[in-house]
């Protein structure tokens, strides 16, 4: 069961977390609920999808060969951090 909670942020920091929220595709709400969850430890950590993105160095790189193996880099980095908190 969930519960209605009203929180009040200074106008930068909401537009920041609205735009942010926005980037990751969730609403305000959900990306707040992440955040909190994340920092009591609850849950399983969920993988930030970004992380796969800027893995390889622009000269010489083959996102398409190396695909699989990057993916696999970012959700390891994302349960990594995630245990440590």
């Amino acid at each position: 069961m969930m519960a209605r909670t009203q929180i009040t942020l200074e106008s930068e920091t909401q537009r920041r977390a609205r735009q942010r929220a926005n980037d990751l595709g969730v609403s305000l709400a959900e990306y707040v609920r992440n955040l909190i969850v994340r920092d009591l430890g609850g849950g399983p950590a969920k993988a930030d999808p970004s992380l796969v993105f800027d893995l390889g160095r622009s000269a010489g790189s083959d996102i398409a060969r190396d695909k699989d193996t990057m993916i696999a880099q970012a959700f390891a980095a994302t349960s990594t951090r995630a245990r440590r908190r």
